[in-house]
């Protein structure tokens, strides 16, 4: 047993030499080098910051709602003004959708869009840009009429709030009743329901009535468009169904087979330009 401890020392002697020689040069240094330090002396650890005069400190505004209970009628009015203003604003792009040609536009390009077998392009939002600025151009004389006779005299103090909004409401009134004069089945139809006698010209019709009547006409106009820019594809897809089941592949879908061919077709005939020439002169442009 001695004899095998002695020649294991023997034989790790060296190892230990270098750890000793390691633990002397480096341990101890820093071990005596840390409980050496000195610590900073009190002036060194007390200081005091001072800002110069050119920097402020930053002033936050005092913000404060009240609510009052009304005084008298005119009060009363003017709050449930305030509430009507509020929520026709909230509602306005709506009524913007349905009381221009955005309506039909829209509509149109969603059924071109689904003749073509199209998923996903082009998109949703871009197909929406595209009404939206056809919307603008055909309906800028309308605009352009509201903003001289309503917007202007009544930024300038020439006109009252409601001699405005009946101004504003007449060019409008008349884009929408021009987009019905052949097909005006409508405004009779809701014209029933709340009128006991027919109107005869447009001053006898109230615009809760003219509004719903011109929203189902255009939507009535964008399925008969829509209707015949299907007929052409359909013819596509039944011929291209024809020939697959004839070869017997009736695994491959006719769909994949027969876009291409709607694709080629349409873009030979100028499918985009056809289609927006034919929408503007559909509203009288």
């Amino acid at each position: 047993m001695k004899k095998g401890f002695r020649k294991s020392i023997t034989k790790n002697l060296p190892r230990i030499v270098f750890l000793s020689l390691m633990v002397l040069f480096c341990v101890l240094p820093v071990a005596s080098k840390s409980t050496s330090t000195s610590t900073f002396s009190e002036e060194a650890r007390s200081g005091v910051t001072e800002m110069g005069n050119r920097i402020t400190g930053i002033d936050f505004p005092n913000i404060q709602f009240s609510a009052t209970a009304p005084q008298d009628g005119h009060q009363v009015a003017f709050s449930v003004q305030l509430l009507l203003m509020l929520t026709l604003l909230s509602l306005a792009p709506s009524l913007i959708i349905l009381t221009t040609t955005f309506l039909r536009f829209s509509i149109v390009l969603d059924f071109i869009k689904r003749a073509l077998s199209l998923q996903q392009v082009p998109p949703t939002a871009v197909l929406n840009g595209i009404a939206l600025f056809m919307t603008i151009f055909c309906m800028w004389p309308t605009f352009s009429k509201i903003y001289n006779e309503a917007f202007k005299p009544l930024s300038d103090n020439k006109i009252e709030l409601t001699e405005a909004y009946q101004k504003a409401e007449s060019p409008l009134r008349m884009f929408m009743y021009e987009q019905m004069a052949d097909d005006d089945r409508y405004i009779g139809v809701f014209a029933s329901m709340i009128m006991d006698d027919q109107p005869e010209t447009l001053a006898d019709v109230p615009t809760y009535v003219l509004v719903p009547a011109y929203i189902l006409h255009e939507l009535t106009v964008a399925f008969k468009i829509g209707v015949m820019l299907y007929i052409p594809f359909i013819i596509i897809d039944m011929v291209v169904a024809s020939i697959l089941m004839s070869m017997g592949m009736m695994m491959l879908p006719p769909v994949q087979i027969s876009m291409p061919f709607k694709l080629m077709l349409f873009v030979l005939v100028d499918g985009w330009g056809l289609l927006t020439t034919q929408l503007f002169h559909g509203v009288g442009l």
